[in-house]
């Protein structure tokens, strides 16, 4: 009986660590994401998943329309496929 008792003990130990390990900081990332495209402004500058980095000039129920460089060519995309909010920086690997 003691033993059934250990087992049960440690298969909810591993599943409270998995819990808190993998499947809550996913769901707050989620949620995080979804706050930030559903916050999105006209002049915002942004980068979608596809690495397509252009300014917000006009802003849907489900899409974006923006514009990418001095062309000034517009796409528009839904706002699923923003990836990130402001500039992104690379540095040089020398």
């Amino acid at each position: 009986m003691d033993q059934n008792v250990m087992t049960i003990v440690m298969l909810v130990a591993m599943i409270a660590i998995f819990y808190f390990m993998l499947i809550r900081p996913e769901n707050k990332r989620k949620k995080e994401a979804e706050k930030m495209r559903s916050e999105l402004t006209v002049g915002d500058v942004i980068t979608t998943i596809g690495g397509v980095v252009g300014t917000i000039c006009a802003v849907k129920d489900n899409t974006i329309v923006i514009e990418t460089g001095a062309d000034r060519v517009r796409m528009e995309f839904t706002k699923w496929s923003v990836s990130s909010k402001g500039t992104q920086s690379v540095e040089n690997t020398k």
